[in-house]
């Protein structure tokens, strides 16, 4: 089976469907993709070359995926669109810029590495939809009805159970280098231990695949620790042994509710210029609308700390980090000639609505401003809980030079020419209610301080040397971890 063609397309339709499945049902809408042409369709190609890499193209539209030679075989062929991790660690690429179309631009560290570690991120959980792998990972193939319950606890299971589903993922793939691909990646991230010095380590930070591991490494650990939560209680006597298909059971229902918090989130970030501390915060809030009791198990208690342990604070000022919209703003708002409900539905009635707020909301007056999108949803949460909402994504683009960045507060980099043109990218994301009401609005402004930092990563990433809009970038970031060149690469561009 294995050896035929028809089943290489089969594996890869199932799992690209699945894949795309889970993100409609979590962000309770279909997905849209990010082709220039407006394309509706994604083109999968299970033997695109002879080469030991994957990726997507946005040119292309098109899912590509290699096969090579075995190392020290017999002309055996190594086939990577026979791998559950990168088909749909690669789908995730596609999907997620077709959500957020400005996240392939080249920005910060932290927006090109969350592309790869939010693959990652999604790659690990959607393999807990096999209770059979879980089983096989936690007892190296042995069944028996009972498990000890020392080998479930977090530091036992990153050692030995995801290190083991990380290999897994990479089974079929043969010795050598592919499993760099994606494999090794997830196991460096399960072994990275605890630093709060991590998330500003310049060394991580060269490099957009090493610094992906510092977003996964926080993510598995919330997920060990929420695991250990929901097993606990089925020893109640202290035996210390647990029936294995429970323990196998609570692993799949925390991953599954993690899986959709991480996907739901993408609808409450930034459409540009993203950072870490913004994917958390965007967690806690996308969890607190579907799930607004968790005290049972802390979910989000687990990623606030978790993270924390790795040095990345939250976006919001919030103390329970989630996003808010401060009621004096709130009240100061109008929604114009037609009130609340064209917010759920009309494009022009938003951008009326932006330009009457444009200073409660700290809009640059200077800036080109357009609606991305309007997207009403409707969400399910754990326990059957549904929310209405509206998703609005709009853009602001603002021209000028060096010398003018000091007027915005903004530091130019060090060796950068005075005469220097820069575009400066900003917008934001409004979530309206099932009224047209304003919940939310996150917002990175074209002035805004992430500017700074966004400015300094290109210029010393050589951007400016060499103009790429990055999407070009997906195979050849791949091609480097695969031959092992990703580590301290300085002008690796996005």
């Amino acid at each position: 089976m294995l050896g035929n063609p028809a089943f290489h397309a089969q594996n890869c339709y199932a799992l690209i469907s699945n894949t795309i499945l889970e993100f409609e049902r979590a962000l309770g809408r279909t997905i849209q993709w990010g082709f220039e042409s407006g394309g509706h369709q994604l083109k999968v190609s299970p033997h695109a070359f002879n080469d030991m890499n994957a990726f997507y193209s946005r040119d292309d539209e098109l899912l590509a995926f290699g096969y090579f030679v075995k190392p020290n075989s017999e002309g055996e062929f190594v086939f990577t669109c026979l791998s559950h991790d990168i088909i749909v660690h690669e789908t995730v690429h596609a999907v997620l810029d077709g959500l957020r179309t400005e996240y392939i631009r080249p920005s910060s560290i932290d927006q090109a590495a969350f592309h790869e570690g939010f693959a990652d991120i999604i790659a690990l959980l959607s393999g807990f939809r096999s209770s059979e792998l879980v089983e096989f990972a936690l007892t190296s193939g042995e069944p028996d009805a009972l498990i000890a319950k020392r080998r479930l606890k977090p530091e036992a299971l990153r050692k030995s159970f995801l290190a083991g589903l990380a290999e897994e993922f990479g089974a079929n793939m043969g010795e050598a280098n592919l499993a760099a691909l994606r494999g090794d990646a997830l196991r460096r991230s399960v072994e990275m231990e605890p630093d709060t010095s991590l998330y500003h380590d310049e060394a991580l930070r060269i490099s957009a695949h090493d610094f992906g591991e510092v977003l996964v490494a926080p993510l598995i650990n919330a997920f060990l620790a929420i695991w250990w939560r929901r097993i606990e209680p089925l020893d109640p006597l202290g035996g210390g042994m647990i029936d294995l298909e429970r323990a196998v059971e609570e692993g799949t229902t925390a991953a599954q509710h993690l899986l959709r918090m991480c996907i739901r989130a993408l609808d409450y970030l930034p459409p540009a210029n993203l950072s870490y501390g913004d994917f958390l915060s965007a967690l806690i809030t996308s969890d607190m609308e579907t799930a607004p009791d968790d005290t049972r198990y802390g979910y989000r208690t687990a990623i606030r700390e978790s993270f924390a342990s790795y040095g990345i604070a939250p976006g919001s000022p919030a103390d329970d980090a989630a996003w808010l919209l401060p009621q004096d703003e709130a009240d100061q708002l109008t929604y114009g000639f037609h009130g609340h409900a064209e917010m759920t539905w009309d494009r022009e009635a938003v951008f009326r609505f932006l330009w009457e707020n444009a200073d409660i909301l700290e809009l640059h007056p200077d800036a080109f401003t357009k609606i991305v999108s309007v997207r009403p949803v409707v969400r399910e949460g754990p326990d059957g809980f549904r929310v209405r909402e509206t998703v609005v994504e709009y853009l602001q683009i603002l021209h000028t030079f060096a010398s003018g960045l000091g007027s915005l507060d903004i530091e130019r980099p060090e060796g950068m020419r005075t005469s220097e043109f820069i575009r400066l990218y900003g917008g934001g994301t409004l979530i309206f209610n099932d009224y047209g009401k304003l919940k939310y609005h996150i917002a990175t402004g074209v002035a805004s301080t992430k500017q700074t930092r966004r400015l300094k990563s290109l210029w010393d990433m050589g951007a400016f040397e060499n103009e790429t809009s990055g999407e070009s970038n997906f195979a050849s970031l791949h091609r480097s971890r695969a031959m092992g060149s990703s580590s301290r690469r300085k002008r690796e561009q996005w």
